[in-house]
């Protein structure tokens, strides 16, 4: 059977485009070839198009927009994952009119579809005290536990990512004088965040109990589970989770109802903030591309709000002391008023 223009295309895409060309991670590749998993997925069924007979031509930009359209009917997804379906579609167009002049129409097309406004959520951080507490969970008795507390500590005190942590080695550590970390950030982007002397005491002990400060080691997973592999994205939420549930039942009211890994993160920007930390250094720290990203946290902190207003207030209001006490009928005085 020969194969279609779109197979040819959309493979040409996934295997080379992506990670050689755009040198994008192997998450956003995922990501992006679940968008047309799904794609292929709603022609079958929706348009009765065989697969074998998937033509560019038959996907036009009415199709797209039964697409998403489908996305948020039927398979009950929010604005933010159409949103996130239709940036994957958009780049595979955006490919694919350099590739093939003869469908720049069809691809200008397609790429005028716009998204939809989401609604921007509140971001979930823990205060200084609920994140000690957070911390005062691990069993420090078990190896375990002394994992959980390293890799909780390192989490919150580098602001990282859940993928970026999962995929630290030993290499990318100095813990000497001064201790700095290099973390591998979206699109394969480097940065590297210091660290205080007493943030890494408990990575230092971890490192030396497992045998990770060796040079032997140095490409291991930085945090791995029992079979030595490292650790997954389920396996941090699990972590995250597990210890939220019992800092929540030591002080309810200390926490929020729900966190999520990302919610450490978050917290680390927050308390820079509050810090009067700039934040151009906060977008360094967390890896953001621009500092719009970063101005979120900004937005979010209402104590930072208060603050500023508190120190720009003038009071410029009238008294409004009621002054009925000095005259000697008060309901004459309520009838004048």
């Amino acid at each position: 059977m020969k194969p279609t223009d779109f197979s040819k295309y959309i493979s040409d895409f996934v295997s080379r485009y992506l990670p050689h060309e755009k040198g994008v991670s192997n998450n956003t590749i995922i990501a992006y070839r679940d968008t047309f998993v799904l794609l292929i997925e709603f022609l079958q069924k929706e348009k009765k198009i065989k697969i074998e007979k998937l033509t560019l031509d038959k996907v036009t930009k009415k199709v797209i927009l039964e697409y998403l359209d489908w996305l948020q009917n039927i398979r009950n997804c929010g604005n933010a994952t159409r949103n996130a379906r239709l940036a994957a579609i958009h780049s595979f167009y955006r490919f694919l009119q350099q590739e093939s002049l003869e469908h720049l129409y069809q691809c200008q097309n397609i790429l005028s579809i716009r998204f939809k406004r989401s609604q921007n959520k509140s971001i979930t951080y823990l205060t200084i005290e609920a994140m000690k507490l957070l911390l005062q969970q691990p069993d420090h008795t078990t190896l375990k536990g002394r994992r959980d507390l390293a890799l909780l500590s390192l989490m919150y005190d580098t602001g990282a990512r859940v993928q970026e942590i999962i995929d630290l080695t030993p290499s990318m550590l100095r813990l000497d004088t001064p201790p700095v970390i290099k973390i591998i950030g979206k699109g394969k982007k480097a940065r590297v965040v210091p660290m205080l002397d007493a943030q890494t005491g408990h990575l230092k002990n971890y490192l030396k109990e497992n045998r990770l400060d060796t040079a032997s080691a140095n490409m291991y997973p930085l945090f791995f589970n029992s079979r030595k592999e490292k650790l997954t994205r389920a396996g941090i939420h699990y972590i995250v989770q597990k210890y939220f549930k019992k800092a929540r039942a030591a002080n309810k009211m200390m926490l929020p109802d729900k966190i999520s890994c990302h919610s450490l993160r978050h917290s680390k920007a927050m308390h820079l903030l509050q810090a009067g930390v700039n934040l151009v250094y906060i977008r360094d720290i967390l890896g953001h591309v621009s500092v719009q990203t970063t101005e979120i946290y900004a937005r979010a902190d209402s104590k930072q709000k208060r603050k500023a207003l508190e120190k720009a207030y003038v009071n410029i209001n009238p008294d409004e002391t009621a002054n009925w006490t000095k005259n000697e009928n008060l309901m004459m005085w309520l009838k004048k008023f």
